[in-house]
């Protein structure tokens, strides 16, 4: 199968990338730069320049396929292109800058997906589309069936999904794999990783309130599995759970952060979070647990990984290690 990935770089569609080519599909990967265009190509992949506000660039990779997975996503403001920037930055008020980059950056994910859509509909051919669990409602473990929540704290992204789900019922063989908090290995752990930075910055690991709130997690080569099932033996309109451990209380993971990082934890009202966490403090209070019995039982995915916890020590000794090799040098 001719599969273009978006993200395909990146640390969840890097590792989709690897897999379907192990699996024997002719890949090709949307690329923004000549650096990521050689990593595509180390990794047997063909680079598509362009990035995902270049719908003409999209329709015509996507034209071109059997089949599209989609995971780019803006996550840092420079992924955006330089008039979205400028627009953010001119739009309003220094105060609501973030909130302005989020609009854009799902307004650009909104877009893409339609784009997608338009270019296989009517043709039998798979649309795969990355979701976050945060855009789920808070509260009790939300199963495949659910729709996302405009009022959770991942929310605004619930129209994205919204359009994949309407091009299935226009014909899209479209589906969504939904990923949680926390997609991890031993260099990276999602979310998490911007609370270990905080932590040893403030030299302090924080939870809010009684840190009962639960966030999901999942290895990113058990998340990059799922993308692939997904795309080879997904049914049009399904949204597939990528949950390995459905809720880990994050009381508990702070608890770890301390310990492997020889700092405080601490319990903080909702009101310090907001000046301890930054723009995190939303989902640090989140509780997002997320089945994905559905899932498993549909697509006969089995999560093999390590969890999250084994992970997360792993990358804090590294670090530790890092530190101290550097201290000595100087």
């Amino acid at each position: 199968m001719r599969v273009f990935v978006t993200g395909a770089t990146g640390f969840i569609g890097s590792a989709v990338v690897r897999d379907l080519v192990a699996a024997g599909h002719e890949v090709t990967g949307l690329a923004r730069s000549a650096a990521a265009s050689a990593k595509l190509a180390a990794a047997g992949a063909t680079a598509h320049r362009g990035t995902i506000e270049n719908l003409g660039a999209l329709r015509q990779a996507a034209s071109r396929a059997d089949g599209v997975i989609h995971t780019a996503f803006f996550h840092a403001f420079s992924h955006a292109g330089f008039g979205t920037r400028m627009r953010v930055m001119l739009g309003g008020m220094p105060t609501g800058l973030v909130r302005r980059f989020m609009f854009a950056a799902v307004e650009a994910d909104r877009r893409a997906i339609e784009t997608f859509g338009q270019a296989l509909r009517g043709k039998e051919r798979p649309l795969v589309i990355a979701f976050p669990t945060m855009a789920m409602t808070p509260g009790r473990a939300a199963i495949e069936t659910d729709i996302a929540d405009p009022q959770a704290v991942g929310g605004l992204r619930a129209r994205c999904e919204k359009a994949a789900l309407a091009l299935a019922e226009c014909g899209v063989n479209a589906t969504v794999v939904r990923l949680p908090p926390s997609v991890h290995d031993q260099t990276r752990q999602g979310l998490v990783t911007q609370l270990v930075a905080i932590a040893r910055k403030k030299r302090v690991s924080a939870y809010v309130g009684d840190g009962q709130n639960r966030w999901a997690a999942v290895h990113r080569l058990d998340a990059s599995r799922l993308f692939g099932l997904a795309l080879e033996n997904g049914t049009a309109g399904t949204r597939y759970h990528a949950v390995a451990e459905e809720g880990i209380p994050f009381g508990e993971l702070a608890s770890a952060i301390g310990q492997y990082l020889g700092v405080r934890t601490v319990s903080i009202t909702p009101a310090e979070a907001v000046r301890h966490f930054g723009w995190l403090a939303p989902f640090a209070g989140a509780d997002n647990p997320v089945s994905s019995r559905a899932t498993r039982e549909q697509l006969h995915w089995q999560p093999t990984r390590p969890p999250l916890m084994t992970d997360l020590a792993a990358a804090i000794a590294s670090q530790n290690a890092m530190a101290r090799t550097s201290t000595a040098a100087n």
